[in-house]
């Protein structure tokens, strides 16, 4: 505490010097774990006195009451936290991960107010602020402090050929959305990508703007380098004079990309085909596999518990409206326990009528655009629908039957 302390002196200007101190970003390249895959952002003070230190607002308390609990739920409280340059660094040092520096061209006025408002938040009552994803985040969070100081709008410009990181993937024309950023992010990675599908609703399928997009910190840092400002002249300046990587990265940091065979649309597809083999042999000998039906609306039962806790109970942004809740919802049960009960047929039947329209009516969301689907999403959906026609077919087959076999014994 006493270490926070003395920062907080320096910050707060008790006993530095009343120059103005250089200021600048640190952006940290994607790391190995899965909260590390879109980088970090912090900012830097250095003083002529010689204080040096950074300002990072990604510090989170694994301690907390409920940490857990709370974090699924969206009741992520995260802190903006001081910490002596060296030892922010060192962190980042020992992972091999690449930092780099952009200093920003501000006034001596304005750096002094940059760091003033800093220093504002991070007093014990202030620190403490709600952490958003896409929209208050360690990214976010500079570029706000920053466009505060400066007192005028900071142009950011939408641009082509970015690159994210190790991923090598090459930003494209048009339309641009939360859901296709992360996407591009996380190309190695489909499996995250995967769940952020799962999870996350059509809220993340509206355009954005070039502003909107600095919720990324590496989409931020190239943003930085053509941002613009009307300096006190009434002339547009450049907001950051130099950039620089003050720590090269050492090899490969992150995981290795995912093996295409263990992909999800790989995976998706295999279960795909499986589950329209089941459903073409059970037409042919006229009965359920029951074991499989309970087997895969099992999985989807247990799925649809958690959008339902995302949906109704959680906090976190775009959970809800989730379209995928045609698909994923606890009516589930239905098929997977009622199977095996043959007084419940009905009810069964009635389910997968009602699957099956729905599936179709989630199939024309995705298509339209009202809410993207992942790939791998598709051939599940088509699973399911074979599983469902299956039982439709094969119970109005047995129908037929009994009806032909009635109007014989007549």
């Amino acid at each position: 505490m006493a270490l926070v302390a003395m920062l907080l002196a320096w910050a707060l200007g008790l006993g530095a010097e009343q120059t103005a101190p250089r200021v600048s970003l640190l952006t940290v390249s994607p790391g190995p774990l899965v909260y590390e895959l879109d980088g970090h952002t912090a900012m830097r003070f250095q003083s002529p006195g010689g204080q040096d230190y950074v300002v990072n607002w990604g510090v989170f308390d694994f301690s907390a009451p409920n940490f857990l609990y709370r974090f699924v739920k969206g009741e992520t409280d995260y802190m903006a936290w001081p910490f002596p340059f060296e030892t922010f660094m060192e962190e980042y040092r020992r992972q091999g991960r690449e930092v780099t520096e952009q200093v920003l061209d501000l006034t001596p006025a304005q750096a002094r107010r940059l760091e003033a408002l800093v220093a504002h938040n991070l007093r014990p009552e202030n620190r403490t602020y709600r952490y958003n994803y896409i929209y208050d985040n360690c990214a976010t969070r500079p570029l706000a402090f920053i466009q505060a100081a400066v007192d005028r709008p900071v142009e950011i410009p939408d641009f082509k050929g970015f690159r994210y990181g190790e991923t090598g993937i090459t930003d494209t024309p048009g339309l641009h959305t939360f859901r296709q950023e992360m996407a591009r992010a996380h190309a190695d990675y489909p499996w995250y990508q995967f769940g952020i599908d799962l999870a996350l609703g059509s809220g993340l399928d509206k355009e954005i703007t070039p502003k909107e997009r600095t919720y990324s910190p590496l989409y931020l840092k190239e943003a930085l380098r053509r941002a613009k400002y009307i300096g006190s002249n009434g002339e547009k300046r450049q907001l950051v004079k130099s950039t620089a990587v003050i720590l090269p990265a050492r090899g490969r940091v992150t995981e290795s990309p995912t093996p295409a065979w263990l992909s999800p649309i790989a995976v998706t597809l295999a279960v795909m085909l499986l589950s329209m083999w089941i459903a073409i042999s059970d037409i042919r000998h006229k009965r359920i596999s029951r074991w499989y039906d309970s087997l895969t609306y099992g999985c989807f039962f247990i799925v649809s518990l958690l959008l339902t806790f995302l949906i109704f109970i959680s906090v976190h942004e775009a959970t809800s409206p989730n379209w995928l809740y045609l698909w994923l919802n606890p009516l589930t049960a239905i098929p997977a326990a009622l199977v095996w009960i043959k007084s419940c047929g009905r009810v069964v039947y009635c389910y997968h009528i009602c699957n099956f329209v729905a599936l179709f009516l989630l199939l024309a969301i995705g298509i339209i655009g009202i809410q993207a689907l992942n790939t791998a999403f598709y051939p599940l959906i088509l699973a399911d629908m074979a599983l469902s026609a299956r039982h439709l077919l094969i119970r109005r087959a047995d129908k037929a039957k009994k009806t032909t076999e009635t109007t014989t014994t007549e």
